[in-house]
Formats: structure tokens, sequence, C-alpha cells
């Protein structure tokens, strides 16, 4: 189930929709617009807080769901000859709830649910990180609502870094086993990004360089008056 944690009625259930230029998307997601860090941090906290959450006999706060929080950052600035250049970057912070054995967690009913499809989701996502690291010509990121909302942050046009969360506890040797594991997998995907920005600023930029590398040479060759 998709919920949105910006809004107050987080009950409310979203879907996906795929949009052929630019992909999936959530409709009726909640988009606000923020001027400085502290406004960011606030919007993340107030998410944050309306998060699922549950006790288990892992961890007192354990997390029944994962989170996913896009930031747009859009700037522009002035070249030399005093045309804007505008650029586009989104930064995608997930957070995935931890896989969970019953045998640990002692969940019944709802909770164990809850467990279940967190682990059926993983899997899913782990499974579309190997495909994506041995470059497989399909990739099968309909398979879930996470893989789908993932998308374009592990096969697109980004760098992918995965922080994994162990302990040294030996009772949860296996789990800590299995996170490094993953996280190892997310580590070897490869992509090229390139700087969002207008084509035609792209390639004015270009013309730009080029012009600079050619007064350099010149300079260079002591033709230059």
């Amino acid at each position: 189930e998709l919920k949105d944690s910006l809004l107050p009625d987080v009950k409310k259930r979203l879907e996906i929709h795929e949009d052929p230029k630019t992909g999936f998307y959530v409709k009726d997601l909640s988009a606000v617009t923020v001027k400085s860090a502290a406004e960011l941090s606030a919007k993340l906290n107030y998410g944050k807080s309306n998060r699922q959450v549950r006790a288990t006999e892992m961890n007192d706060y354990s997390s029944r769901s994962h989170s996913i929080f896009n930031i747009i950052i859009e700037s522009s600035e002035t070249d030399e000859s005093g045309t804007k250049l505008f650029r586009c970057g989104k930064l995608n912070l997930v957070d995935l709830a931890g896989s969970e054995k019953q045998k640990k967690t002692k969940t019944t009913d709802d909770a164990l649910k809850e467990g279940i499809n967190i682990n059926l989701s993983l899997t899913t996502l782990g499974n579309v990180i190997n495909l994506l690291v041995q470059k497989a010509p399909h990739v099968p990121f309909r398979n879930s609502k996470l893989t789908k909302l993932l998308a374009d942050s592990l096969g697109g046009n980004n760098k992918t870094l995965m922080i994994a969360n162990v302990g040294p506890a030996i009772c949860n040797y296996l789990e800590t086993l299995q996170t490094l594991k993953y996280a190892n997998r997310a580590k070897q995907i490869q992509n090229k990004p390139v700087v969002n920005e207008d084509a035609k600023d792209a390639q004015l930029k270009q013309k730009q360089d080029e012009l600079k590398l050619l007064k350099l040479q010149i300079q260079q060759l002591g033709l230059h008056k």
C-alpha cells in the first residue's frame, strides 16, 4: 500500500502510474516548495513522524514500511554572454525496512503479514539489483511497487549509494551478513550519469568550451596579437 506521509490523512491509498517519457510516478502525491535546509528538514521529520512502526521482539520501534523522500533541485546560472543556463537534479532518500525472521520477531496477525510483505519486496528488489549488475537486457522493475518507485534510483541517470545498518551482536550474525551481501550487490551497480540540463544550453556550453580551447591553442602557438 502506498501512503503520502506529508499529508494529514496518511490513510489515503495512492496508485502508481507510468508516463512514456518520465517513467513511473505516484498519482496525487503531494509536492512542497522549500527555500532552505531548515524547511526541508522540517518536512522530512514530519513525514518520518507519520511512518508505520511497530514493536517486535527484535526492535521496539521496528519500521513496518519502506520510506522514500524525493528532493528535486533546480538551479540556474548566467554564463559570460549573459545567457541563463538551467539544470535540474533529483535526490531520492530511501529508508528500507529490514528483513526479519518470524522466529525472532515473534510477530502474529497483521504484524506477521507486514513482515512477509517486507521480505517479499526486499527479495524482489534484490533480484532487480542482481540483474542490473549483470547488465541483463531486461530488468523487471514492474514486479513490485517498490522496484517501480526505485527504477530511476537504480537503473536510470544516477549514482547509487547504499548505507547498511548493522550491529555487532552475535545473535544477529545472519541478519548482518545478509545485509552486507545485499549492500555489496548494490555497490556493483555501474551507471554513467550525465548532467540534467536543457539540450540547447548543453550545446551552447559545448561550443563555448570549444571556442576557449581554440583561443588557448592560438595563444600557445604565438599567433595571437
